[in-house]
């Protein structure tokens, strides 16, 4: 059996800055392993003056400014180079760890979560994120205390570099996903950066390409990150397109790994809505993968439904964009994604990457002559219900009074009308999550009432 996690998650190590893991001392401790992982993982130095080099971004929080200084002091005194690139989006961050050629690359980010939280995300030198085995690798440094013997001498002590275009390199690059000669022109976009890692990059994207942009939350200032903005406040975006008779909107999270829409009417479009735009068209087109479509358990079933009735397939992973990407890894597959808005276009991104999923739902509308309205048309959403609770401890649920009876009873009323539910706890946030789907609305409400009440009652927070 492998030895549990102590501080990796779903997506690297999050919680609330200043109380650990996410403290000054323990960003130290990591920035020495992670350093001494990668120079052991290839003797052959990729940096120019023949030393081992590390790039780090991060995004807009008030608590990067600490991170970034301690994760750096650690990476130095290992005798690895750092180079610093300021805020850029967390797949800007992975991009411009293959640019840079450097031998893995940090972004300092809790993604949606509020600003009080922080996080520390890696990658390799490709720009996917670490192997379990690799993190594990880290953790056992750490924890054991062994990285506190490993010094190198004062001659070999690293030295830290800021990268001034590393932003010019990244729009380009996101850019480069867009077909050569078209362009964006006729096209109103309203686009909230949720004071965000994004709030350069996306609307000088857009413009470049010919479009008129509207921004909103793109004043940043260390504490209005995601607050009543971005992907987990969608509906501002929906309004302003309204409001300004847009043709579409678009939503960023902090790090801007995530893309949700919004339709010239005002409606969202999730996720869910988005793969199967996508895939669809892929697939007429012929481009997709093997026809395979990889979401996770919490996508809407319809999306099974409409991609082989297209003869394209969906292959299912537990929750998280990294267990996303390892299966298309594992599969050779080009298109995955979360109802969530981590949308993954292997063939132009390592990992999730709102600006380029944005790029490609527009190049489609473009393409197609239809608006979004139209283009998301092309499935039907089963009903489902997806209820959050926040929890003060994560206690399995075998474990709480009366849960796995309920649970029980609720699956049996709804799977016979091909409806499922999934209840777990959620990796990056104190909060479980329980999804119930199926084709009576009353149903699923019924049922979510009865489990989220006996979890609360007993550990909500």
């Amino acid at each position: 059996m492998s030895t549990p996690k102590r501080i990796f998650g779903t997506d690297g190590v999050r919680g609330t800055a200043n109380v650990e893991p996410v403290t000054a001392e323990t960003a130290l401790k990591l920035g020495c392993a992670v350093a001494h992982v990668f120079k052991n993982l290839d003797a052959n130095a990729r940096g120019h003056r023949g030393k081992h080099q590390i790039v780090i971004g991060k995004d807009t929080r008030l608590s990067g400014y600490m991170l970034e200084n301690a994760i750096s002091s650690g990476i130095l005194s290992m005798g690895v180079d750092v180079l610093f690139i300021g805020p850029l989006p967390t797949p800007g961050v992975a991009y411009a760890t293959r640019s840079l050629r450097a031998d893995a690359g940090i972004v300092i980010t809790a993604s949606h979560n509020p600003y009080a939280d922080n996080g520390i995300k890696f990658f390799h030198a490709d720009g996917y994120k670490l192997a379990d085995q690799i993190e594990a690798q880290i953790e056992d440094l750490v924890f054991s205390g062994a990285i506190e013997g490993i010094r190198p001498n004062a001659e070999a002590i690293g030295k830290a570099v800021r990268i001034d275009d590393a932003l010019g390199r990244y729009i380009e690059h996101a850019k480069s996903s867009f077909p050569r000669g078209m362009t964006l022109e006729g096209l109103r976009i309203v686009v909230d950066c949720a004071n965000g890692a994004a709030y350069k990059s996306t609307p000088c994207v857009l413009r470049e390409l010919g479009a008129e942009v509207i921004v909103y939350s793109n004043q940043p200032n260390g504490m209005n990150i995601n607050r009543d903005c971005g992907s987990m406040h969608p509906e501002l975006v929906c309004q302003k397109v309204v409001e300004h008779k847009a043709h579409l909107g678009l939503a960023h999270d902090g790090d801007a790994d995530r893309l949700l829409l919004c339709d010239e009417t005002g409606k969202l479009i999730d996720g869910d809505d988005i793969m199967a735009i996508a895939a669809l068209n892929m697939i007429q087109l012929g481009v997709l993968e093997q026809r395979t479509l990889v979401t996770t358990v919490m996508s809407n079933a319809g999306l099974d439904a409409a991609v082989t009735a297209a003869g394209g397939k969906i292959i299912r992973t537990a929750v998280g964009d990294k267990n996303v990407i390892d299966e298309m890894l594992r599969g050779g597959f080009n298109l995955g994604g979360e109802q969530s808005g981590h949308m993954i276009f292997r063939d132009y991104s390592t990992t999730g990457d709102g600006l380029v999923s944005a790029l490609q739902m527009l190049s489609i509308m473009r393409l197609s002559g239809k608006p979004l309205s139209e283009l998301a048309r092309c499935w039907q959403r089963y009903p489902q219900l997806v209820t959050n609770m926040k929890v003060r401890e994560k206690i399995p649920f075998e474990k709480l009074e009366g849960v796995t009876k309920l649970v029980a009873e609720a699956e049996a009323a709804v799977k016979p009308d091909g409806g499922r539910l999934l209840l777990r706890y959620s990796g990056t946030e104190p909060k479980a999550r329980l999804l119930l789907e199926g084709r009576d609305q009353a149903v699923l409400e019924k049922w979510s009432q009865k489990i989220c009440a006996a979890i609360t009652k007993q550990i909500g927070a």
